[in-house]
C-alpha cells in the first residue's frame, strides 16, 4: 500500500476529524483512510460521462445503408447487390 503524508493541516480540521473518527469507533488514521477511499471512487455520473466521451471518439459500428439502397433502387448505383 502507498503512504500519503499531509503537512500543514489546520488544527481545527484535525480535531474535527478526530471527533468524527471517535464517534464511529475508529482511529483518525482509519477514518481518514475511509474518507479518502470513498472520495477516490468514481461516481456513476463520472463513469457515464467518461463512457460517453469514449463512445463519441469511436467511429460508428454500422453505417446507414439507406442512401446506398436508394441509389441501387433508382439505378444510380454501380454493380449489383448480389
Amino acid at each position: 500500500m502507498a503512504q500519503v503524508l499531509i503537512r500543514q493541516v489546520d488544527e481545527a480540521v484535525v480535531e474535527s476529524l478526530k471527533r468524527k473518527a471517535a464517534a464511529r469507533g475508529t482511529s483518525l488514521e482509519g477514518y481518514v483512510r475511509e474518507v479518502l477511499a470513498r472520495e477516490a471512487k468514481e461516481t456513476r455520473a463520472e463513469l457515464v460521462a467518461r463512457l460517453r466521451a469514449r463512445l463519441a471518439e469511436q467511429p460508428p459500428a454500422t453505417s446507414d445503408s439507406t442512401a446506398l439502397l436508394r441509389q441501387f433502387r433508382d439505378g444510380e448505383g454501380e454493380g449489383d447487390l448480389g
